[in-house]
């Protein structure tokens, strides 16, 4: 008997040549459309699908291999007298082997001038059914979706025929695949519609890296990268140099990223442990890095640091003089290439910070669930901002405020944040107790906290922390406001003659 393949592709990358070696290993070669052409173009003789399934292809081919013909031919058991008969009495000839890629739907919607229509021709329908009934059948039908798996397949055919095992394993590539073109499908259908929280949901990402091991070298681990995701990302940043990222520096390098577009003027961020540990800004990259490494130059080391702005020479000469483990910007000049790549394992990441930064909704994995809610994008300038004591912050406490403020937001709760007007002096991150932070952040600021702001994530409990901050020399507090005990803060406050300012906003982080 003789064996039949089908080949229908979007992506004709290799597949003249694949089909010649089907043909060589005895199979006789079934197309349609494009594909069609391509192979007989390329002197491979090619079957039309139409003198299969006795029917044209219709609807400006949006019809080509929804027939009997081709699924009774993928989809019977080899071997079965039953479906041997029936083939035989409808005239259907098994198909041995599919090779099918589908329309290009995520490259569409990937255009900035795509249209609705554009986008819906290009969701495959035959192909993903070709697909799913080839992949169904596999103990008898081998199906190709990838072309890295041509040469698998005809090494195979030479030696015999393609093992049960292979055909297992691309049958559940197929399954992986398909899941995955439904999933961004469902996700721009679910956009169009507007619809918040459907009754599922579905997401799908793409192997990006596998890694060394986890947060813990006990761990195992691999990095994914959403196929439509933000183009300000560190799973589309470019490295210069450098070895492999860990699971922790890109975990650290997204919070970095986070913080950093958050300011407009130049900034440097120094990020520990998805804290951050230093920021600055100034009227240079140089004079912002220097207020970071300024802020703790103790737990900076072998830290990571975004900056928003070209490295240029200078700048790289003082980043390497610590060691660091990642510098992310937007480029570095030839010469700030030259210093920093002397040191072997430095890792160079350049990422586009003109790219557009919507936020995309954040996604938490528990077990056995999801939690998903929209990224805390909230900034001052949304926020109902009121001064609650007798004394109102001067311009210069007024900076400070927005600088803490920007920053308090991602630093894990509870989170208090010391700063002047350039930089971070303390940061108390990830405290059970709201005083037990301001302590740690004032503390770390040590003698500079004198005539400095403080900024809090949630409100204060008590007026415990006020009398901490006032103690220590805290002058401005920015916090949400909404306590029971509200007054009793104001009240410390203006004991002190502190200016305290409520946003209504509280920036929880866990």
């Amino acid at each position: 008997m003789k064996k039949r393949a089908l080949i229908s592709v979007s992506d004709k990358t290799g597949i003249v040549e694949f089909a010649k070696g089907l043909i060589e290993a005895g199979f006789e070669i079934i197309s349609t459309g494009g594909t069609k052409k391509t192979l007989q173009d390329n002197g491979v003789d090619v079957i039309g699908i139409s003198d299969v399934t006795g029917f044209p292809e219709i609807l400006d081919g949006r019809v080509k291999t929804l027939h009997p013909n081709v699924h009774g031919a993928v989809l019977a058991k080899h071997g079965d007298a039953d479906h041997a008969a029936q083939l035989a009495e409808h005239n259907i000839e098994p198909i041995q082997l599919v090779c099918v890629n589908l329309y290009p739907f995520q490259a569409t919607i990937s255009k900035p001038d795509v249209t609705v229509e554009d986008a819906i021709e290009n969701i495959d329908i035959g192909g993903p059914t070709m697909l799913r009934s080839s992949a169904k059948n596999h103990e008898y039908v081998t199906v190709i979706v990838d072309s890295n798996d041509y040469p698998t397949v005809l090494a195979e055919l030479k030696d015999g025929g393609v093992s049960k095992t292979t055909n297992r394993r691309l049958a559940a590539k197929v399954f992986r695949h398909t899941a995955a073109y439904d999933a961004v499908i469902s996700e721009y259908m679910t956009e169009l519609a507007e619809e918040e929280n459907p009754e599922s949901l579905t997401v799908t990402y793409e192997l990006k890296q596998s890694l060394r091991y986890g947060e813990n070298p006990h761990q195992k681990a691999a990095f994914y990268k959403k196929p439509l995701g933000s183009v300000f990302s560190i799973a589309e940043a470019k490295q210069l140099h450098g070895k492999e990222l860990s699971f922790n520096n890109i975990n650290d390098a997204d919070a970095a990223l986070q913080i950093v577009k958050e300011f407009n003027e130049p900034a440097a961020v120094a990020v520990k442990h998805m804290n951050p540990c230093g920021v600055g800004v100034g009227t240079t990259i140089l004079e912002a890095y220097e207020k970071a490494y300024e802020a703790d130059s103790t737990s900076i080391f072998g830290g990571i640091i975004a900056l928003n702005r070209e490295v240029d020479k200078a700048t790289a000469e003082k980043l390497h003089e610590i060691f660091l483990e990642i510098i992310i910007a937007p480029a570095f000049t030839e010469e700030a290439v030259e210093v920093l790549t002397s040191k072997k394992n430095l890792r160079l990441l350049t990422i586009d910070f003109n790219a557009a930064k919507k936020p995309e909704r954040k996604l938490t994995s528990i077990e056995g669930g999801l939690l998903i809610q929209d990224r805390d994008a909230h900034s001052l300038k949304d926020a109902e901002v009121k001064v609650a004591t007798k004394r109102e912050p001067t311009l210069e406490e007024w900076k400070a405020l927005e600088l803490g403020w920007k920053i308090v937001k991602h630093v894990k709760s509870n989170a208090i944040v010391v700063c002047n007007d350039q930089m971070t002096l303390g940061v108390g991150a990830g405290q059970m107790n709201r005083v037990g932070a301001a302590k740690i952040a004032l503390e770390q600021a040590g003698e500079r906290v004198t005539g400095s702001a403080l900024a809090s994530d949630a409100f204060f409990p008590m007026d415990d922390t006020v009398e901490a901050a006032a103690k220590a020399g805290v002058t401005a507090i920015i916090q949400p406001g909404g306590s029971v005990k509200d007054q009793d803060s104001i009240k410390k406050a203006d004991e002190y003659g502190i200016a305290m300012v409520f946003t209504g906003i509280r920036h929880f982080k866990h």
